[in-house]
């Protein structure tokens, strides 16, 4: 005879209530973190076109030579 395995997940459990509890955000703290990633963003665009503004100077200067 085969018997069926008793096995419980966390989602056969009730949930307990009182474990649960809302966590308070600040919202200077995901405005800092927005900031940041804002930042980081601007660096590398500003990055990218003053490549791209050497390589057309410098294909600029190179054919009109």
């Amino acid at each position: 005879m085969s018997e069926t395995p008793n096995i419980i997940n966390d989602a056969d459990r009730p949930l307990n209530s009182e474990n649960i509890k809302t966590k308070r955000v600040d919202i200077n703290v995901l405005k800092a973190r927005a900031k940041e990633i804002q930042d980081k963003e601007n660096f590398k665009n500003s990055i990218i076109i003053i490549f791209f503004l050497i390589a057309l100077g410098a294909t600029g200067i190179y054919f009109s030579i």
